[in-house]
């Protein structure tokens, strides 16, 4: 096998983030309908989605729906959310692409968010056991989100001198790349047409070494060096 690492970022890189998102806001509805008496949640919440709300979308829908908000009902609604088994797949070119490279480099996985809700797309997206390394930041700490290191030395860390070079794809040009620069890696942005961050721009220091519009061409670029 080369002594070359090809690192993934999870949301966005190898399926669409939206499609996590609808199928939290699908799993949620039955569960408002029950206890809330919120009818159509999951139309309501994807309007919201849709219109760039990020963050209190819940809060939103609860006022526009007269009931008091409480942090209890809340945070129902996020364990609930966070802990629902997923119905997403990975994008055609994704699964090709891993096809490829399996056998021929080493594969890991590096990822922000919540720990339960990253291992539950994991295993929804028949991922488990595909990845020699996988670091899930929130595992290690919140503090250690993209852009600090610690992801990225964890996977240095787990391969050791097996590994002479690296290379981490992701698609959100203000915080995925910051690291991996720092330490010599190289980088590519997969900046999908459907990604939440695909209409984002970042300065110089923070952009990818290359971009592309989905992962068909990535074999092609580690056979010939990038």
């Amino acid at each position: 096998m080369n002594p070359v690492c090809i690192v993934f970022d999870l949301d966005d890189t190898l399926y669409l983030e939206r499609d996590y998102v609808w199928s939290g806001f699908r799993a949620l509805e039955p569960w408002a309908k029950i206890n809330l008496g919120v009818e159509e949640f999951c139309v309501r919440a994807w309007k919201l989605f849709r219109r760039g709300e990020r963050g209190h979308i819940f809060d939103s829908i609860l006022e526009s729906a007269g009931i008091q908000q409480d942090r209890n009902t809340i945070q129902a609604m996020v364990n609930l959310y966070r802990g629902h088994t997923p119905d997403i797949q990975l994008t055609a070119d994704a699964a090709d692409c891993l096809q490829d490279l399996r056998g021929q480099v080493h594969l890991a996985l590096v990822s922000d968010g919540p720990e339960q809700s990253q291992r539950n797309k994991i295993k929804a997206l028949g991922l488990e056991g595909s990845f020699e390394a996988v670091v899930l930041t929130s595992a290690l700490g919140s503090e250690y989100a993209k852009p600090h290191l610690k992801g990225f030395l964890e996977v240095q860390k787990y391969f050791g001198p097996a590994v002479q070079e690296y290379t981490y794809v992701a698609d959100n040009p203000t915080k995925d790349f910051i690291g991996p620069r720092s330490l010599g890696w190289k980088t590519i942005r997969v900046r999908r047409d459907e990604g939440l961050y695909s209409h984002l721009e970042a300065d110089k220091s923070a952009t990818a070494d290359l971009e592309i519009l989905d992962l068909s061409p990535l074999m092609k670029t580690i056979v010939r060096g990038g």
